[in-house]
């Protein structure tokens, strides 16, 4: 739906309202026509209902307002005498439409004086509950969402096993486009594969003034573009099926290429504008390296500090076993395995393995020679050990998947580019050669309607040989080079897909560990209620947290003790 649509919505909605309560407003002293005047009715109403005028607000705010029209719903009946559970159910059940029914054929009295605390404890409990999740919605939707780290792109600045609360407001909180959708949940019902939204209606997007641009490695929080855009990846099938942009699956990378810059990625470094990009030092690079050893790898001969870093059996997994399709899916849901370079079967199990699933697949001890996920101290380390004979960093070769999926570019996730990243306002030269660039910015994120023929382009039906950019588009890699799905696969990711900043880690321990009990031993307490920004190591404010807490409890405490010996 675009605003004039909206527009119409909105005026309906009125309509509806005037129809359903003009005698409730009278019956309250108040004129009819008060129920008319859109905004200003809902002030009305809140004075007839004997509740802040603020609420009108909340009216208004996408997401929270689902949760408060049934409120005003019951509030207004109970105004004029209906109390009973099954009057609060139906009135909800019809979406509020059962206020015609006591509009036009009951002697609803108004009752200015009554009283609202509820009427049960029960009734307590639920306005208590009630309110809490507005309010938590308001804050989650607008200002602050709790979010998790799942996989390990952003290793050493953020790791798998962290909880962290992302800003909406440093780059302006985005108005929810999906309307009706359960509150503070994604895309799915918590234990079930169920939507939890309606496609439809959908507001156009809209988002509130930010505090600050996205800058050069700043760390992002985005909804994945390649969710559901089965062209992106040249698949017919229909397996990729259509969400709107707010329910895609979030994902969190850092920003290395902004609005307008030229980027270029050699040998897994990138350059911006022909300049080496320089990341802040808590941010740590990953290559994959192949490790040589003088004799036999196993647990006593894999140098130390790695198996305490990785936490992990090292393996060799036989090609006759590696290549059957069972064994991958059986891999797929039994452990993360580390990329395998085309020299060699050996790798490291990341996350560590089941010994038994290990056993099954037939896994053996490697002999000298394996495949490590490393930073470039790490490796420097590892070349100094009395065991090694050499350490060389892996550089994977051209690959078709690789944005935007030009064969004869001969890109690969180490070396690809100069690529432009689109500005808003800018305008580029549209022919065969460049459409593969922005074909997916044209038709599927500024909603065009895209058409080749032959040699000629035509977007919304007239013929082009240029095109000028509607939004700011960002390059989002991992420093996880080697083990990380991002940019360099699905391209730009647009402004109107970002939704916030992470800024603090409220908690963090080894998601991957086999049990809570082992769960709580790996909690990285030098991490929790640490920043996520910033130079140097990481500051962990725990402790000031934890005092606050402390001090609330006990002044809550104070005062209810101090209550109770007055009474």
């Amino acid at each position: 739906m675009n605003f004039t649509e909206w527009f119409i919505f909105f005026l309906v909605i009125q309509v509806l309202h005037f129809l359903g309560t003009w005698k409730l407003y009278v019956k309250a002293g108040r004129k009819a026509w008060e129920a008319a005047i859109p905004i200003y009715n809902g002030i009305i109403l809140m004075q007839i209902i004997n509740r802040p005028k603020w609420w009108v607000i909340l009216l208004f705010i996408p997401v929270v307002n689902l949760l408060m029209f049934p409120v005003i719903w019951i509030e207004t009946i109970r105004t004029f005498g209906f109390y009973k559970k099954l009057d609060s159910l139906l009135v909800i059940l019809t979406l509020g439409l059962y206020i015609f029914y006591i509009n036009y054929t009951t002697d609803a009295e108004y009752n200015a004086e009554r009283s609202l605390k509820p009427r049960s404890e029960f009734g307590e409990w639920v306005s208590s509950i009630t309110f809490a999740i507005i309010a938590a919605t308001l804050v989650h939707t607008y200002f602050m969402q709790p979010f998790t780290i799942p996989t390990s792109s952003l290793e050493k600045s953020l790791l798998v096993g962290d909880y962290l609360f992302v800003s909406k407001f440093h780059y302006g909180a985005r108005v929810p486009s999906t309307v009706i959708a359960l509150p503070m949940v994604h895309d799915s019902i918590p234990l079930t594969k169920s939507p939890s939204y309606l496609k439809k209606p959908q507001l156009p997007y809209t988002r509130l003034p930010g505090l600050q641009n996205i800058k050069n490695n700043d760390i992002v929080c985005f909804n994945w573009p390649a969710d559901t855009l089965a062209t992106m990846w040249g698949d017919t099938s229909g397996k990729f099926t259509y969400k709107p942009v707010d329910k895609k699956t979030n994902y969190v990378k850092r920003s290395v290429g902004i609005a307008g810059d030229s980027l270029e990625l050699r040998d897994g470094y990138v350059y911006i504008n022909g300049k080496k990009n320089e990341l802040p030092d808590r941010a740590k690079i990953q290559f994959y390296y192949t490790y040589e050893a003088k004799s036999t790898i196993d647990s006593n001969t894999f140098p130390e500090f790695l198996i305490k870093k990785e936490r992990t059996g090292v393996y060799r997994i036989l090609s006759e076993y590696w290549n059957n399709s069972k064994v991958q899916e059986a891999i797929k849901q039994n452990g993360n395995l580390s990329k395998i370079s085309s020299d060699s079967l050996y790798t490291e199990v990341a996350g560590g393995i089941n010994p038994e699933f290990a056993r099954r697949l037939k896994m053996e001890s490697v002999s000298n020679k394996i495949n490590i996920n490393l930073t470039e101290d790490e490796a420097i380390l590892l070349k100094k050990q009395p065991q090694t004979v050499s350490v060389k960093k892996l550089n994977f070769g051209a690959d078709n998947s690789i944005f935007p999926h030009i064969e004869s570019n001969q890109w690969s996730q180490d070396n690809f580019g100069p690529i432009y990243i689109p500005k808003a306002g800018a305008t580029v030269k549209l022919d065969a050669a460049t459409l593969p660039y922005y074909k997916q910015i044209i038709k599927n994120y500024e909603n065009n309607d895209l058409a080749i023929v032959g040699d000629a382009i035509f977007i919304n039906g007239e013929k082009a040989d240029s095109y000028t950019f509607k939004q700011d588009y960002y390059w989002l890699m991992g420093d996880n080079r080697h083990n990380s799905l991002d940019a360099r696969y699905w391209g730009y990711v647009p402004f109107d897909h970002v939704l916030g900043k992470p800024v603090l880690i409220w908690w963090s321990w080894d998601a991957n560990a086999a049990s809570f009990g082992e769960k709580l031993k790996s909690i990285r307490w030098n991490r929790i209620f640490s920043t996520v920004g910033g130079d140097g190591a990481p500051v962990s404010y725990r402790y000031l947290v934890f005092g606050l807490i402390a001090l609330y409890i006990g002044y809550s405490v104070f005062k209810g003790k101090k209550k109770a010996t007055k009474k």
